[in-house]
């Protein structure tokens, strides 16, 4: 089949970008939606022209590397997929798609549909982490934790980092993203010696990164590949409160709920 594809080329972080458009005539239905760009590409560097720049590395859903806006919405706007999971046989013959990155001032454009998600990295290593001793595999029946605790967990540690809520929120709120990481530690018994040391720490960073407030809209939620639900921003909010009460960090700012 073939597709009419808007595509936003931007050489590098300076320069303004532009929509280009371009006909792909040989769409196969069988394709994913990242191998309709890989074919693409090669009839560009044929062309001697540059290639589009996109992210991407282990193509199933798993890595959170892929990751734009198809049709104005984030990977598509199919539920519970990646770009890298969709395929073609969603589309039909002379469609016109228009693919965008990720619009949020903390993801910077690198080229074209890539973006720079340097800030969730931040995020993460402001006080993702635990450092309780863990040694040797203990004996499952040794951590008394409920099985609701333990499917919580879970879910929240399902976030990829793909990027998707920011890019789908009115805001350019990160407040999923920061939900579920702090959400996923907060409901085990090895994240709660820096529990609040944690929140504090991992919503302070978000604020410096230039991520807006979240006002509770669920573009996020509907977005997210994974299905993240919001109650980890409530989970968050519960624990930053909980924690600026006891340790008053200086110059904490409020925001992430």
């Amino acid at each position: 089949m073939k597709l009419i594809l808007h595509v936003w080329r931007q050489r590098n972080p300076s320069d303004k970008g532009r929509m280009v458009r371009y006909e792909h005539p040989s769409v196969n239905e069988h394709m994913s939606f990242l191998e309709m760009l890989d074919v693409l590409n090669e009839s560009l560097i044929e062309k001697g022209e540059d290639p589009i720049a996109f992210d991407h590395d282990c193509r199933e859903g798993i890595c959170g590397m892929c990751g734009f806006m198809i049709n104005g919405k984030a990977h598509g706007g199919f539920k519970g997929t990646t770009v890298c999971q969709l395929h073609m046989r969603h589309f039909k013959d002379g469609d016109e798609l228009y693919l965008e990155p990720w619009r949020a001032r903390a993801f910077p454009v690198i080229k074209d549909l890539a973006v720079s998600r340097a800030s969730f990295d931040r995020i993460i290593a402001a006080g993702g982490f635990i450092s309780v001793p863990t040694g040797s595999a203990p004996d499952g029946n040794a951590i008394p934790i409920t099985k609701l605790e333990a499917d919580l967990a879970m879910d929240a540690a399902a976030c990829i980092g793909c990027g998707a809520c920011v890019a789908a929120c009115p805001n350019a709120a990160a407040a999923l993203f920061v939900g579920a990481k702090i959400s996923h530690l907060g409901h085990l018994p090895q994240g709660q010696v820096e529990r609040d040391r944690r929140a504090i720490a991992m919503v302070r960073q978000m604020n410096i990164e230039g991520f807006a407030n979240c006002t509770n809209i669920g573009e996020c939620e509907a977005a997210c590949p994974k299905e993240i639900k919001l109650e980890v921003i409530a989970h968050t909010n519960r624990d930053y409160i909980k924690a600026s009460f006891i340790e008053r960090p200086e110059s904490t700012i409020a925001g992430s709920g």
